[in-house]
């Protein structure tokens, strides 16, 4: 459904961003400003005692300065509900009053036909469940009760059975007055080929319902009872309800008990999911007798950050969490990925709870492994490199499935554990002996601790490099002495990724107190540590819009310089460190291109366009014009890429 333009934006106005959150957090009333706008409480997204969650309800935004959770009254609901965007908009909507833009005729069309195969559906469900309870499903009771799945759980579950008729479906569907081309488009019934009329799909089998994230019907899965039937498990057809690429199993329980901090298990098939959830991991899904999608697996992220991949500790389990890790390498993103918790000698989770209890499953949940270690076993476990060649050929593959890698940040990390690991594997050379120093020689001895003096400067603290550590110190400052300027900067400081603990502790004041006239103040109760080691720095106190308190365009111009040199600064390191991890130890004309690329846009933030051949540094119109563009273009701002 598509949603016109200006929908969110009213929506947005007639919602109040305080009124939702204040549902979930307590506000700190010390910190808060109610007549302002101006909210403060704890984080509703990690836990914590401190008032770090700001809400600025002017604006309609919320920013976290301790787990940087950030976005708007949709947002927000998305993440504390665990739904999707459209169901949060809905609720939104219902809140305000608003009524939902009425769809175009052909959707309408549509989900009117979505809403007759889903009723089709219900009914279907209803009657196999009927079936279990008639003398023709003992045997299915029976398998069941082995299985461990008493009748209310069974009833829980909604299972049912199909009689090993060809037309026993559809004859009752008929008796309801459900017409047989319902049947056959909800995936429920087929055409024969040989006669005229239909026949049911799912004959003598255990029936699982399959329901979609908002709990409708949407296809049937059924395990055969007959040990000779072609499919042991068999699910209905692709209809214009049920994807199943796109499909998982438990999909709206698991996403609720996720949402409420349970971890999301993801089993291999109907009977360990009811397993694991009647044993209380209730956050579990399975994909629908298929490998993992791609699809599927963005559903799960939505879901959780990190599903757990529970899967059975033989050789096929094996493959299939390697299928897993190959499908998800190009997809990886920051705070989103995989664990494995593989299964002891050769079980299934409902296996080890039957036979050990829900501890030994919990055990086996918590020893879960990262997805890199995996990735290392595939390409280390059972192989020898008792030669530089084969050393050579390890280096090849894992360069390789690195490569596969999209986002340059997780690259560089799992680069980083590879080179650990493989350290751990060859083991390290003999100690280096050092001898009698010669020119031109080079010493690895390494030196002894460092003082605390050395410790304690700012090259030490300075983990992105004392300028921009010095250009960091200078925004702060300027803002301190010119409040006035937060709001028109306040964007560009809440994503600035400063460096220490006392710059991130001074920005957060910053933006606490923004409309305190008497800011420094506030700052010195708070923070005088901070603030002193900000202001005795030499660069700090030289720094023009420090010195001279009362212009406040000169302070503007700096800000506006500061922001943009430390922007392109930072640019330009991250661009050469990708373009290392790209290099993977191989030479090529692209990595001379990107560096020379990043030191171009350092230049041009820090030496601006000279086509009138003058020089900024002595000519002071041409500087005025300069930072007078970047304040006009608000280069601090951080555009959309």
């Amino acid at each position: 459904m598509s949603l016109p333009p200006g929908f969110i934006d009213e929506l947005r106005t007639r919602v109040s961003l305080s009124s939702v959150v204040g549902k979930k957090v307590t506000w700190d009333l010390r910190k808060s400003n109610m007549g302002r706008g101006d909210m403060w409480a704890p984080c509703p997204f990690h836990q914590e005692k401190s008032a770090s969650f700001h809400v600025d309800d002017r604006k309609g935004f919320y920013y976290c300065f301790g787990c940087h959770a950030k976005g708007d009254v949709v947002s927000f609901l998305r993440e504390t509900e665990n739904i999707g965007f459209m169901e949060a908009v809905q609720a939104l909507a219902a809140e305000a009053g608003m009524p939902m833009p009425a769809q175009d005729p052909r959707a309408v069309e549509k989900a009117d036909r979505r809403t007759d195969l889903s009723r089709v559906m219900e009914e279907a469900v209803k009657w196999f469940r009927l079936q279990l309870k008639t003398s023709a499903a003992s045997d299915a009771r029976a398998y069941l009760a082995k299985r461990g799945l008493k009748p209310e759980a069974q009833d829980r579950w909604e299972i049912g059975f199909a009689p090993a008729s060809w037309s026993a479906l559809a004859d009752a569907m008929a008796q309801k007055g459900i017409a047989p081309d319902l049947l056959v488009d909800a995936g429920l019934a087929a055409r024969s080929d040989k006669r005229s009329g239909i026949y049911d799909r799912f004959r003598n089998r255990i029936i699982f319902p399959l329901r979609d994230g908002r709990g409708r019907a949407i296809s049937l899965g059924g395990r055969a009872m007959d040990p000779a039937d072609q499919a042991k498990y068999l699910n209905g057809p692709e209809t214009e309800l049920f994807d199943k690429g796109r499909s998982l199993y438990n999909h709206a329980p698991a996403r609720e008990a996720a949402g409420k901090g349970q971890p999301l298990i993801v089993a291999e098939g109907y009977m360990d999911v009811i397993a694991l959830s009647e044993a209380g991991f209730t956050a579990t899904v399975a994909p629908l007798g298929t490998a993992v999608t791609e699809d599927q697996l963005r559903l799960m992220w939505r879901i959780s950050n990190e599903p757990v991949i529970a899967l059975d500790g033989d050789k096929a389990g094996m493959a299939a969490a390697l299928r897993v890790i190959d499908l998800a390498l190009p997809l990886l993103e920051a705070g989103k990925g995989l664990r494995f918790a593989m299964l002891p000698g050769g079980m299934d989770p409902d296996d080890l709870i039957r036979a050990q209890g829900a501890g030994a499953m919990k055990s086996v949940l918590d020893a879960a492994q990262p997805m890199v270690n995996l990735l290392w076993a595939r390409e280390t476990e059972g192989r020898s490199f008792d030669s530089p060649e084969r050393k050579a050929a390890l280096d090849k593959t894992l360069r390789a499935a690195l490569q596969r890698i999209t986002d340059p940040s997780i690259r560089g990390h799992y680069a980083e554990e590879m080179r650990r690991l493989r350290l751990d594997l060859f083991g390290t050379t003999r100690p280096f002996q050092p001898g009698p120093f010669r020119p031109g020689t080079r010493r690895n001895a390494a030196p002894s601790g460092a003082l605390p003096s050395t410790r304690q400067s700012l090259l030490a603290q300075a983990a992105g490099g004392v300028e921009e550590t010095l250009r960091e110190a200078v925004i702060l400052a300027t803002l301190i002495h010119h409040p006035a300027l937060i709001h028109r900067f306040e964007t560009a400081l809440e994503r600035l990724d400063l460096t220490g603990e006392d710059h991130t502790t001074l920005r957060r004041l910053i933006l606490a107190h923004a409309d305190d006239p008497d800011l420094r103040s506030r700052i010195t109760e708070t923070a005088p540590a901070a603030l002193d080691a900000l202001m005795r720095r030499p660069h700090v106190i030289i720094a023009p819009p420090v010195r001279n308190t009362e212009d406040a365009a000169l302070a503007t111009l700096c800000l506006a310089e500061e922001l943009a040199k430390l922007d392109a600064q930072r640019g330009a390191r991250r661009e050469i460190e990708e373009a290392v991890e790209d290099l993977g130890g191989l030479p090529d004309e692209g990595l001379t291109w990107r560096l020379s690329k990043a030191a171009e846009a350092r230049h041009r933030s820090e030496k601006p366009d000279r086509s009138d051949a003058t020089d900024l540094g002595e000519d002071r119109l041409a500087l005025s014009r300069h930072l007078q563009s970047l304040i006009d273009s608000e280069v601090w701002v951080k555009k959309n890429r």
